[in-house]
């Protein structure tokens, strides 16, 4: 099957692009259209929650959405978080990206390598007994609260932001012979979409293991898979499946 035709459900690159040798070297369309949108919950939406930040000692981060949607509400609702406030971040990027807000401190920014299991190991003994909020989206059934609750670590959740589904009629996916797949939100836009979508020797690629996870449990077989040690991206798995065909 010849590729002429890639889509992306993420926003097209707005300064450079990873995409680019795939687009020259092998003359092939790449379409970006956003699968789905996250938005933050309303304050009033947040105060049904009855979460009292203050109560808290550590917060969990997951996302950088979350970590805006966090501070924002923090500042509408004058909550004042205390200084002493641990953080701990699912990845480093996630963590660096509170310098936005607080002055950037190791001795309360700690974080994992990307999974819910990694941020128990940063916690470790030495902050097993903090009160830890999570930040988690609405249709999350975090994974992040399965470790903890295993762990046996004090923490409660609060949904901070809302995944939005795209609508998505006015797309053909027959245009297409690979779709990519970056969050299990994807996949399940895709089947709120077009619930009679058949794969049909469609090659879908996927990243990260969520996200497999979602495409498998849909009874989807992607062929295409990162990261690994050989592509650390989707842009260079399509690179190097593209150059084997």
């Amino acid at each position: 099957m010849k590729i002429k035709k890639i889509l992306i459900p993420q926003p097209a690159p707005v300064n450079g692009s990873p995409y680019t040798d795939i687009i020259t070297k092998h003359k092939i369309e790449i379409d970006f259209v956003p699968f789905f949108k996250v938005e933050p919950v309303q304050s009033k939406e947040f105060r049904l929650q009855k979460i009292n930040i203050p109560d808290f000692t550590a917060i969990v981060f997951t996302s950088r959405t979350a970590i805006d949607a966090f501070f924002n509400l923090c500042e509408e609702l004058r909550i004042t978080v205390p200084e002493t406030m641990k953080y701990f971040c699912m990845s480093e990027a996630i963590a660096l990206y509170l310098q936005k807000y607080i002055v950037y401190r190791k001795r309360k920014i700690f974080f994992g390598n990307g999974t819910p299991s990694s941020i128990i190991e940063a916690i470790g003994t030495k902050h097993k007994n903090e009160n830890f909020l999570l930040t988690v989206a609405d249709n999350n059934k975090s994974d992040v609260n399965k470790v903890f609750t295993k762990s046996k670590l004090k923490h409660s959740s609060a949904i901070l932001v809302r995944t939005v589904y795209s609508n998505l009629s006015s797309l053909n996916l027959d245009n297409y012979e690979i779709i990519v797949f970056y969050s299990p939100s994807d996949v399940k836009s895709l089947n709120e979409n077009f619930p009679g979508f058949k794969q049909e020797g469609k090659e879908l690629a996927t990243f990260g293991p969520a996200t497999l996870k979602a495409l498998k449990a849909a009874k989807y077989t992607p062929t295409i898979i990162a990261p690994t040690p050989e592509a650390p991206s989707i842009a260079k798995a399509l690179l190097n499946y593209l150059e084997q065909k």
